[in-house]
């Protein structure tokens, strides 16, 4: 006697499958779950990213973080993802310019002292 298969279980398969992996990823989004009565000041964000030496374009907030759009010391743009509380650095994004090659991060045209 022949099985009966429904046609639409391999598709409630990967629609439970969806569901249930695509909760976890939202759940990571929001990377600082931090409660706005303990965040920093965006002066303070400033601040600090003085200190390393950024040049500030932008202060942004996303996914809970502050997001800081920079310059480096080097001219490079950067994006650094930080915790508003702590002022932590979670990441970090440097991005090549056109006067960088991407294979070794060197300024082209510079002397080679290998």
């Amino acid at each position: 006697m022949p099985r009966y298969f429904p046609k639409s279980l391999p598709l409630f398969g990967l629609a439970t499958a969806a569901m249930l992996f695509g909760s976890a990823v939202l759940a990571d989004s929001d990377d600082c779950a931090v409660p706005m009565a303990d965040w920093q000041p965006r002066e303070a964000v400033s601040q600090m990213a003085a200190e390393h030496g950024w040049t500030v374009r932008r202060i942004k907030i996303h996914d809970g973080c502050y997001k800081i759009y920079a310059q480096d010391t080097q001219g490079r743009p950067v994006e650094v993802k930080v915790n508003p509380s702590t002022l932590q650095i979670l990441e970090i994004e440097i991005e090549d310019g056109p006067d960088h090659d991407d294979s070794d991060g060197k300024p082209l045209g510079g002397a080679e002292n290998d």
